[in-house]
């Protein structure tokens, strides 16, 4: 089986065979049984081996062996090019006070170096004892003859981990009555932001700033910013809010936090962001809002663009008008042309613009009648695109065009297993780390010897600072 990916929008009804938009509105569904998981874990652990039945893939017109390392036997790429690093980093529980608690809903991940990776996620979850983790459960509420777990996965770590649900206004409600539990029980909200150095160590635990924080979802530092300032986008408190490269010192905050409009001063529920090659960035905005928004190198507004599309309801369909979004959850930049590519995952497609906003081309994310549901966009430094999809749990490569050259992924809680990945970055010696909000934490990857060098993420820009 492969992918299709068409270069051409197409107006089609069909829907992912699983679809669970992990960070959306539709989680609510997902909290109101822990079995459901199972149910999750079937479907995508089946999608799993469908798709990895190809046998080669094509792209940008040359063929190539799917397998990673040329003439490897007894394969079947698991981990695509890469080997995973058992251990790292070592599990919060080994922190003093911590012992109880291990990683929550993993966001987003940036690798300064090899030596000081940021990771930040939604709070701590409960350590799971070796005595809960025995034969299957039964859970015939759920199903007749169904038992948990199922894949290994015992734990959705984004559908366990707070916040579960905004007021109706927009604004972030409290743990006590969203249905996230009891802090302190069910999780701990501590443990936010944190550095990891190469030998998984945490060497620093910005806990004075978990309190500020409501659902941090993706963190930065700018390639052309000496600085090295930290950039971390809080969805539910519809803020950017920007430190020093110690997180000794807030800098700024770049909107009103728990205050949600679309205008110069404002965002709804912001995603992701990225940095153009003169230092200007954007961010995609958002689960709420349905636009972009471009801001200088100095944190000014500069424009913003993207209308609201009529993709509304189970059974409507996909906008295909340029220029419309739903959930706009994934935004990159081609260093070479300056273009911006934007995640539309509520249409299932990605668009491509010039730096000013000006429409380029888009192609669909639909592969016959199951949509795929992106994640995030994203462009290193040698212009190859990745996405990951929570439909497959792949991390696919993809030309600038939109066919796939490569993907790679399983769904498991074993060492290099994905599940629900929802940050990605690359340091300077091309390792990869990956943070999943599905299976929890973060992991880190390094190049397996004799990988195809094509089918590696590349390395990201490091203008700035070498």
């Amino acid at each position: 089986m492969r992918y299709s990916f068409s270069a051409e929008p197409k107006d089609t009804t069909g829907a992912a065979v699983f679809d669970v938009p992990m960070q959306d509105d539709q989680e609510k569904a997902m909290h109101k049984r822990w079995a459901v998981n199972s149910i999750v874990a079937v479907t995508f652990f089946v999608g799993y081996f469908v798709v990895n039945e190809q046998s080669t893939l094509q792209g940008q017109g040359n063929r190539v062996s799917s397998a990673a390392v040329p003439g490897a036997i007894g394969s079947l790429d698991p981990t695509g090019p890469y080997n995973v690093v058992p251990g790292w980093p070592k599990d919060i529980s080994t922190l003093p006070g911590n012992e109880k608690w291990t990683f929550g809903a993993g966001q987003g991940v940036f690798a300064e170096s090899p030596d000081r990776v940021y990771y930040i996620q939604r709070g701590s979850l409960p350590v799971i004892p070796p005595q809960g983790r025995g034969a299957g459960v039964p859970a015939p509420q759920v199903a007749p003859n169904l038992s948990f777990p199922v894949a290994g996965l015992w734990r959705n770590a984004t559908s366990a981990s707070p916040p579960r649900t905004l007021d109706v206004d927009g604004r972030a409600g409290n743990y006590d009555n969203d249905g996230s539990g009891k802090n302190g029980v069910d999780f701990l909200w501590e443990n936010c932001i944190l550095v990891i150095n190469r030998a998984g160590d945490v060497i620093e635990n910005w806990k004075q700033w978990d309190k500020m924080l409501r659902r941090p979802h993706s963190v930065y530092i700018s390639p052309y910013d000496a600085q090295k300032n930290v950039y971390i986008v809080d969805d539910y408190r519809h803020a950017i809010f920007k430190f020093t490269n110690d997180g000794k010192t807030l800098l700024k905050t770049i909107g009103e936090p728990n205050v949600h409009a679309s205008d110069d001063k404002h965002f709804y529920r912001p995603t992701f962001m990225t940095f153009n090659t003169d230092g200007s960035w954007y961010v995609s905005d958002g689960y709420a809002n349905t636009r972009v928004v471009k801001f200088d190198k100095n944190d000014n507004y500069v424009t913003a663009w993207g209308e609201r599309g009529t993709n509304a309801g189970p059974d409507a369909k996909p906008e295909t008008r340029p220029n419309y979004f739903n959930n706009v959850h994934g935004v990159t930049v081609d260093p070479a042309t300056r273009e911006v590519y934007v995640n539309d995952r509520g249409n299932r497609r990605i668009q491509v613009f010039d730096e000013n906003g000006k429409f380029i081309r888009m192609w669909s994310m639909q592969t016959g009648t199951t949509g795929l549901d992106l994640h995030f966009v994203y462009m290193d430094a040698d212009r190859r695109l990745w996405v990951f999809d929570q439909v497959s749990q792949q991390l696919a490569q993809l030309d600038r065009e939109g066919r796939m050259i490569y993907a790679w992924g399983g769904l498991g809680s074993w060492p290099g297993a994905l599940f629900g990945v929802h940050g990605l970055h690359v340091d300077q010696e091309q390792n990869l780390y990956m943070a999943a909000v599905g299976r929890g934490g973060v992991q880190k990857f390094t190049p397996k010897p004799g990988a195809n060098p094509a089918l590696l993420v590349g390395k990201s820009t490091y203008s700035a600072w070498k």
